[in-house]
């Protein structure tokens, strides 16, 4: 994996959105997405805050996240996981931040990301397909077998930013991400 080379800072689009856009790199905010990348998200351990997209903005003093939902159970154990990550490679002074505006948006995970989801067994949403659709009701992808004859059984997954879907296909139940 190749660390992220970036600053994340966000803006907001012309549909009301949030974008990325690309700002000046530093060395320190170059180190510090490199240790990000390997924070694991504490609900979905194979992706990382990076890839999430949950990592807003880096800056040399410094870290503003959005958690995936307001009142995300996981938002402190993020917050922890970033701290002590952080303070064990000598960044102790960079402070950490929670936003919650913009909203995070499913379209901030990394293509990376969405490649992991799917090898762990996670649907993950196409790209826009937060601002089409807040209700899934497109046909998801089995992480499985790929078929799109699918169905959604509960719209309460094993943690509450996924839903439950099934594979007609193959049979295999799997989480979705839900997109928003």
């Amino acid at each position: 994996m190749q660390p992220p080379s970036w600053t994340a800072r966000v803006s907001p689009a012309k549909d009301g959105r949030a974008e990325r856009k690309s700002p000046a790199r530093t060395p320190a905010s170059q180190e510090i997405a490199r240790i990000l990348a390997q924070v694991p998200d504490p609900e979905i351990p194979c992706v990382s805050v990076i890839d999430l997209g949950i990592v807003r903005e880096i800056e040399p003093d410094r870290v503003i996240i959005t958690p995936t939902y307001t009142g995300c159970p996981a938002t402190i154990a993020i917050e922890q996981a970033i701290r002590a990550a952080l303070d064990a490679r000598g960044f102790g002074g960079v402070a950490i931040e929670t936003t919650l505006t913009p909203p995070w948006t499913t379209d901030w995970i990394s293509d990376e990301g969405r490649e992991k989801l799917r090898a762990y067994g996670i649907a993950p949403p196409p790209k826009g397909a937060g601002a089409a659709s807040l209700k899934n009701v497109a046909a998801a992808e089995c992480p499985r077998c790929g078929s799109t004859d699918t169905e959604e059984i509960s719209r309460f997954g094993s943690t509450p930013c996924k839903a439950l879907w099934r594979c007609r296909a193959c049979a295999e139940p799997f989480d979705r991400f839900k997109c928003h």
